[in-house]
């Protein structure tokens, strides 16, 4: 297993049509194609890959709430990682992206940041949820 690239950030916001401006105006990144969540959103793309993912909920994070929902690293060796997570005892989820087929690893480092490790559609292994240990 490797890692090749921090591939997103996601962000949580009640204000998806500033926020979509905002890094579409400000920081000169454009918006473009997304899967078809069934949640709101807009990704934003530093040339061809898709750096900001925004993600609308439907009020503001509270100050003392996360607004940095998740952040993200395309890998390859989709088997060898989950055969590490489960010798380590690591809980991890799997969801894969409608229309992509990307499979996303879904882990928490040991101070609760949300971590999401993702795999190309051609690469296989037992999907299977693993609850290990408490993050």
């Amino acid at each position: 297993m490797g890692i090749s690239w921090l591939d997103h950030v996601n962000i949580r916001t009640a204000n998806l049509a500033a926020m979509s401006r905002f890094y579409a105006d400000i920081l000169g990144l454009p918006s473009g194609p997304r899967p078809n969540f069934r949640f709101g959103g807009a990704w934003h793309y530093c040339g061809d890959r898709a750096t900001v993912h925004l993600v609308e909920v439907p009020k503001a994070p509270a100050a003392d709430e996360l607004r940095l929902e998740h952040f993200a690293f395309r890998s390859f060796g989709f088997a060898p990682f989950l055969d590490r997570l489960r010798k380590a005892s690591v809980s991890y989820d799997i969801s894969v992206v409608p229309g992509l087929n990307i499979r996303q690893v879904n882990i928490y480092d040991p101070d609760g940041n949300h971590i999401e490790v993702q795999f190309g559609a051609d690469e296989q292994a037992e999907m299977g949820s693993f609850e290990g240990r408490a993050p």
